[in-house]
């Protein structure tokens, strides 16, 4: 039974990534560039009364409406940016061990495992069996997506552009890497930025159906929420949330240790929780996986069949 929770949780956490990008024909995201001094921030409807806030948090960005944004007072955006740019994680490798939660309808599973990632090179999750025993890895590069099933020696190795859903939502490396480390990957020319009525800031850009948003704080420019909509007239909303909560002490900066990953869509809705613990910049690990012939490679549509079946 264990063997099995922990093939469906590799599965779920795989599929959360790649069903993100499948959203739709038209696809959820954009082609991020490569920008080191860009951070980016997020956006939410607040409202004023305190007995809503609670409730108000866990909604989406996108229901921010014209009546919970005033206009600016006092925001220099050029000096806002450069203090969301000063969060930037000086470290250049980031890990920790990690408990993953995965929600979706009434099911939910917990597990252990690690984050490792070295900037602008890999992100790397791991799954871990009892503790100790690797059970799935998903490993994000710059050139493809790699998907390990350890327990059934079998593995997807693809490149970003042979993924539709992946090539035609225009999600790449960068992309991914900007929501793991908690920053913003949109030039600042193209931000537009506003006063929320909490003081906090909202950022956002605008691309067709594409909407694009993050929250940060106006004291500090730390960012505790982004949001990336794509909205379809005909079959619904797309959307992905991510929040950052429980920022701790990272060598002279501040790091989310925990971060809320929700994907929604017209039919269903998955929440995927990390809680990160003994964050460290451990350089000591091969930054590229390598299997033995007793893996054997399958088809992607295996990975998303599971995952529907579940």
């Amino acid at each position: 039974m264990k063997t099995s929770r922990l093939l469906k949780m590799t599965a779920w956490i795989a599929a959360l990534i790649l069903v993100t990008a499948c959203a739709s024909s038209g696809g959820l995201g954009r082609h991020t560039r490569r920008i080191k001094s860009e951070q980016y921030a997020s956006t939410k409807a607040v409202k004023s009364d305190k007995k809503q806030k609670k409730k108000q948090k866990k909604e989406s960005l996108a229901d921010v409406t014209n009546d919970t944004i005033v206009e600016p007072v006092n925001l220099d955006k050029e000096e806002f940016l450069q203090q969301v740019n000063d969060n930037a994680q000086l470290v250049r490798f980031l890990t920790s061990k990690v408990k993953f939660t995965l929600e979706t309808g009434n099911r939910q599973m917990t597990l252990t495992g690690n984050l490792k990632m070295k900037r602008d090179d890999v992100i790397r999750l791991q799954l871990m069996a009892f503790g100790f025993v690797e059970a799935g890895r998903l490993e994000f590069t710059k050139e493809y997506v790699l998907i390990v099933d350890r327990i059934n020696k079998q593995y997807i190795k693809v490149p970003y552009e042979q993924l539709d859903f992946l090539r035609n939502s225009s999600i790449d490396f960068f992309t991914l890497q900007a929501l793991f480390w908690n920053e913003i990957s949109q030039p600042s020319r193209k931000l537009k930025a506003e006063n929320s009525i909490e003081n906090d800031v909202v950022l956002t850009v605008e691309d067709g159906k594409l909407s694009y948003s993050w929250l940060a704080e106006n004291k500090n420019g730390r960012i505790k929420m982004a949001n990336i909509l794509y909205r379809d007239n005909y079959r619904g909303n797309y959307q992905l949330n991510w929040d950052y909560e429980e920022f701790k002490a990272n060598e002279r900066k501040f790091f989310p240790t925990k971060q809320i990953v929700t994907f929604t869509t017209p039919d269903t809705k998955v929440k995927f929780e990390i809680k990160l613990n003994n964050i460290g910049k451990d350089e000591e690990w091969e930054t590229r996986t390598t299997l033995s012939g007793k893996y054997r490679q399958m088809p992607v549509e295996d990975i998303l069949r599971r995952f529907m079946s579940l």
